[in-house]
């Protein structure tokens, strides 16, 4: 099988079931945009690990290119308008993640109400033996839940918080089928009625700063934020200005503005717990992510449907 072209680091597994694919592998796209007008022609599939935007000029690098792969749920680093209007389809790796993403986020809140890692730090570092006591921190179970974004994965974190006793809130464009849980019309009215707030929207311009400085006032001082979406959806100095003040209570973080190179205010605040952007970060749902992208690659490339396309 040839015409395929990955762009970004994959692992040594899945690099070479590209290659067995037929697939050439550049870094980057400044590699795509190193390469020849000879070694472009006649790339029908990319393969995308990047975040980096792939955009118009991008695609008219590639005449013949008619798919879009990308290694992740989130999309918003390919111009899904400029692929439209140049014929090109975009697949995803939806569901294959949704546990683990779902799995962190609750960890998340664990280890930010119960101060886990300063727990660790206590016993590792011989404080704990010689007399210092960890304190006393926040019960979880039984407390006022809010899901900003009831899609495939706001719904596994709520389904796990409601086995903690939580009363369940959301916000989504329209109603969704639940068990009585408690819809509201905007951000800002779910944060004012829960105790912790769990962002899961998808990234792009439609929802940069979904959480804003308002809303982040309204989860209030004993607030908890906890986003395992994107970085862009938060008002990321709003939310470091209600944490370094008191006017919110915390959060737990997998994602940032500008990641991996994270705004060193963070670093200072004990009230947040910070990760590097690990959420589908085990060995089974990675497998299950590089699987999916080349199944859709495969389909396209067969004249088949997508099994997961994006739109």
């Amino acid at each position: 099988m040839t015409g395929i072209l990955a762009i970004g680091q994959y692992n040594d597994t899945d690099l070479a079931a590209l290659r067995a694919m037929g697939a050439v592998q550049v870094a980057d796209l400044d590699a795509l945009r190193a390469m020849g007008q000879g070694a472009r022609a006649g790339l029908r599939a990319v393969a995308y690990k990047g975040h980096d935007g792939f955009g118009a000029a991008e695609m008219a690098l590639l005449p013949d290119l008619g798919l879009i792969a990308n290694y992740g749920v989130g999309v918003d680093a390919i111009d899904l308008d400029a692929a439209r209007a140049a014929g090109v389809r975009v697949s995803n790796t939806p569901d294959v993640l949704n546990d683990d993403v779902a799995d962190l986020a609750v960890a998340l809140l664990l280890m930010q109400q119960r101060r886990l890692i300063a727990g660790d730090a206590l016993v590792r570092g011989g404080d704990w033996a010689a007399g210092a006591a960890p304190g006393l921190f926040r019960k979880v179970s039984g407390r006022r839940a809010g899901i900003l974004g009831l899609g495939r994965i706001g719904r596994e974190i709520a389904d796990r918080l409601a086995a903690f006793k939580m009363e369940i809130h959301y916000q989504s464009r329209s109603a969704k089928e639940t068990p009585g849980w408690t819809r509201h019309e905007d951000a800002v009215s779910l944060a004012a009625a829960v105790d912790y707030l769990f962002v899961a929207l998808v990234g792009g311009a439609e929802t940069e700063n979904a959480v804003s400085a308002e809303a982040i006032d309204a989860l209030g001082p004993d607030g908890v934020l906890i986003n395992i979406s994107r970085g862009s959806v938060v008002d990321e100095a709003a939310l470091l200005d209600a944490l370094e003040t008191g006017r919110l209570g915390g959060a737990g973080l997998d994602v940032f503005h500008g990641e991996p190179d994270v705004n060193p205010r963070f670093a200072a605040l004990e009230q947040v717990v910070l990760q590097p952007h690990q959420g589908s970060a085990t060995r089974e749902t990675r497998a299950a992510m590089g699987q999916l992208q080349r199944d859709n690659i495969a389909a396209h490339l067969a004249g088949q449907a997508l099994p997961s396309p994006v739109g």
